[in-house]
C-alpha cells in the first residue's frame, strides 16, 4: 500500500467511525485536540496521519488505534524517532489486542495522548534502554523487562540506549 493509499484508506475511517458516532467535524476535532482544518484534510486523504493525530482520535471514537490503520498488518508510522510496525491485532469479546514491533533512535521521544478508559499498555524491551509510562510516573526498563501501566492519561516514551527494540502491546476493552 503507498503512503496516498494509507492516507486516503485512513481518511475514509476516520469520517466513517466520526459519523457513526455521532460528531461533527468541529466537534471531534474539539474532543481529539487538534485543528478542524487538520482532521478535514486527514479524512480528505490529502493529509499524512502522525501516530499522535491517530491516538488523540482513537480515545473520542472510542476503538483501538488498528480500527484507523485498517487492521494492515505491516502498517507502520513513525513519530518522534520511533517506528511501530502492526504485526498483529486480536478481537475477543473482552478485548481487541493489538501488537506493535517499535524501534527507536538515540534520544527518540514520543508523548501520547490519553487512550480510551482502561486502555492497557505492556512494553517489552528487546534491544536498548528506555524510559516510558503516564507522564510524571516513568520507568526505566532494559533488555527482557517490561513496563505496564493504564494509558488514560497522557504518557511518553524515551530512549535512552540504542539501537532500541521493543514489542508493544496495547488492550483495548470492548465497549458494551
Amino acid at each position: 500500500m503507498t503512503e496516498s493509499d494509507l492516507n486516503s484508506a485512513v481518511g475514509r475511517r476516520v469520517r466513517e467511525l466520526r459519523q457513526l458516532r455521532g460528531f461533527s467535524l468541529s466537534g471531534l476535532a474539539a474532543a481529539a485536540g487538534i485543528g478542524k482544518g487538520s482532521l478535514s484534510e486527514l479524512e480528505a486523504g490529502t493529509r499524512n496521519p502522525t501516530l499522535g493525530t491517530l491516538y488523540a482520535l482513537a480515545g473520542p471514537l472510542e476503538v483501538p488505534i488498528s480500527a484507523l490503520l485498517g487492521e494492515e498488518l505491516g502498517t507502520s508510522i513513525e513519530a518522534g524517532g520511533l517506528s511501530h510496525q502492526l504485526v498483529d491485532v486480536h478481537r475477543s469479546e473482552l478485548a481487541v489486542r493489538e501488537t506493535f514491533g517499535v524501534e527507536g533512535q538515540a534520544d527518540a521521544v514520543r508523548q501520547s495522548p490519553a487512550h480510551g478508559p482502561g486502555v492497557r499498555e505492556h512494553i517489552v524491551v528487546t534491544r536498548g534502554r528506555m524510559r516510558a509510562g503516564l507522564v510524571g510516573t516513568e520507568q526505566e526498563a532494559g533488555v527482557g523487562e517490561v513496563l505496564t501501566w493504564i494509558s488514560d492519561g497522557p504518557h511518553s516514551y524515551h530512549v535512552l540506549e540504542a539501537p532500541f527494540e521493543a514489542v508493544l502491546v496495547i488492550l483495548t476493552p470492548v465497549s458494551r
